[in-house]
């Protein structure tokens, strides 16, 4: 059953990332809800995206794990639900 997901993916500032990023989730047909990326205000080299996703559970590891093989990928963290979303996002605007 399809349900939502919060999914944090911490990368590389690449021109290419994102693009690559929603390539995997398109080639999986997964639904993307609500997208924020970000630079690291420390390190400008590195920043994240936070994507509110509409999948199942299987399919979520699945991306999961093919998002981490990317090489500008240090890491993926997802949790059910759009309350992270919701707590990451007010965090990232409240600092800019």
């Amino acid at each position: 059953m399809k349900q939502d997901y919060t999914i944090e993916i911490v990368s590389d500032n690449n021109f290419s990332v994102l693009n690559k990023i929603i390539n995997v989730l398109n080639r999986r047909r997964v639904r993307i809800k609500k997208l924020m990326a970000h630079e690291n205000e420390n390190d400008f080299r590195k920043g994240s995206a936070v994507l509110l996703l509409h999948t199942t559970p299987d399919l979520m590891e699945k991306v999961k794990h093919q998002l981490e093989k990317l090489i500008e990928v240090e890491y993926a963290n997802y949790t059910i639900g759009s309350d992270y979303y919701m707590e990451l996002s007010e965090r990232i605007v409240d600092v800019d």
